[in-house]
Formats: C-alpha cells, structure tokens, sequence
C-alpha cells in the first residue's frame, strides 16, 4: 500500500511517538501534523479538543491515509472514540503505561507526569481504577512543561525548577517507576533523569505505539512494500517561521514544515 499514515499532535510532541513508527516502519510514508494553533490541548475543554480533533482527522481524510495515530494522551483520551465510530481506517491512540509500571514496581509506589486534561479525562481514570488497587498510583499534572518543549526549551533552568517541583512530591513518597503521560515530555528524559536520579524506571510508551500500528496495519494488509526508505512529511497549522526550527531540533535534521489552511 502506498499511502502514507497520518500521525498528529496538538504541537511537536508527537515527534517521540513519530521517531518510534519511523525506526519500526522504516517503509512507510509518514505525514505529521503539529496542530500549534491550537496548543496545548492539554488545558483546552473536552469539547474543543473534541471538535478540534475532527478537524484534525478530516485533514488526513483528504491526504487519504490508510491509519490515523493519535500521537496524544488528551486528545486519545476525548476523541478517540469519535474519531474511531467515523473513520473507515485504523485509528490507534495513546495509553499511559499504567499496566507495564504496576507490573515492574518494586516498591508498589508508581507515579505519572500528565497533563491536567488527560488526568481528568474518564478514560484515563477508567484505566487507573484497574490497577489503583495493586499499588499506590500518584498522579501529577504538569502545566507548562508542553510549552517548554514547544519552545525548544529542553535543558533550561525554568524547565528544570518545573520538572523539580512535580518530580520532588513523587519522589518523596518512594515511587521506583515514572510514566510519561505526554508526548511532549520524552524530549525531557535527559533533565527527568537528571532530577529523577539513575534509580528511577522511566516508562515512555512511544515504541508500544509503533508496534500496534504495525500490528493493525498488517492485520489490515496495509503494510508498504519495498526496503525502507518511507517519505516524512511535515505539516503544521502554527506558524511555520516559530516551528520549523524546533521540530528540526527535535527531529535531529532540518525539516521543510508546510501550512495547514
């Protein structure tokens, strides 16, 4: 199959789950989209994150991809339900790593670096509920972390005293296990771990993405042929001027960003 997978965000978070589809399906097309004009969604009412996401996937409706990845925790967590009772195509989203932190716990203490909408968001406390009763799950949300990534601000001091003050309460009530609740916040391993120390399990659930995309698209017969190779395209709904230079950051090489209308 030639046609591409469609993968978007609220802004460049998404590049972490991105990278992970790229490194798994190296033959495959990829088009991303950084929906930067309505970042974050993470503060955003259900409703327009909601409404935002439907136009989102009518966008990769008119690219005519052949599966959608919803490379967000909020947005999977308000809309996927929608987008998969409309969408002809598979639609795989995102899950904190709940169930693999709870398993790998020694001390039974696992905490979970989220945004304030995800963490109020049914589905995610559907999904803590299943497992809250094994061990102690602490939950922080963390406002303006995603705006520190969105700027490119991933070693500065502001960045550093955020991640300290949601890292430290965690840290003191004896978690061993840490879930990235955000796809924003694996471009923060190196200063998580620095904060967080060597002794942490830090869970990013960016590669069980890609290899449940894979699955589906085989279960679909919509894998590429061919020996890697598979074309990214970059689009955002921002401002291209601003973006660019960070997803080229984060990305590890210069990108040529296009305008979604």
């Amino acid at each position: 199959m030639n046609q591409s997978v469609g993968v978007f965000d609220s802004g460049v978070g998404g590049l972490s789950v991105l990278a992970h589809i790229h490194a798994q399906l190296p033959d495959e097309s990829l088009i991303y989209l950084a929906d930067n004009a309505y970042m974050p969604y993470g503060c955003k009412p259900a409703e327009v994150v909601l409404a935002r996401c439907l136009e989102v996937a009518d966008f990769f409706h008119h690219k005519q991809v052949k599966a959608l990845v919803v490379a967000c925790n909020t947005a999977t967590a308000v809309a996927i339900h929608a987008l998969r009772e409309r969408s002809p195509i598979p639609v795989i989203g995102m899950e904190p790593a709940i169930k693999p932190a709870v398993t790998g716990s020694r001390t039974g203490v696992v905490g979970v670096l989220a945004t304030r909408a995800t963490v109020a968001s049914g589905k995610f406390n559907g999904l803590k509920a299943q497992f809250d009763h094994h061990v102690r799950i602490l939950v922080q949300p963390c406002p303006g972390l995603v705006e520190q990534v969105e700027k490119g601000e991933l070693m500065s001091e502001k960045t550093r005293l955020l991640l300290l003050s949601y890292l430290q309460p965690l840290l003191e009530q004896g978690i061993d296990t840490l879930v990235l609740g955000c796809t924003h916040y694996p471009f923060l391993m190196p200063l998580i771990r620095q904060v967080a120390g060597d002794d942490i399990r830090i869970i990013d659930t960016g590669a069980a993405i890609a290899r449940q995309l894979q699955r589906q698209l085989e279960a679909h017969q919509l894998r590429a042929g061919g020996e890697g190779g598979g074309a990214v395209e970059f689009w955002s709904s921002g401002d291209c001027a601003i973006v660019e230079p960070v997803m080229s950051q984060l990305w590890h090489t210069p990108v040529m960003l296009r305008r979604m209308e």
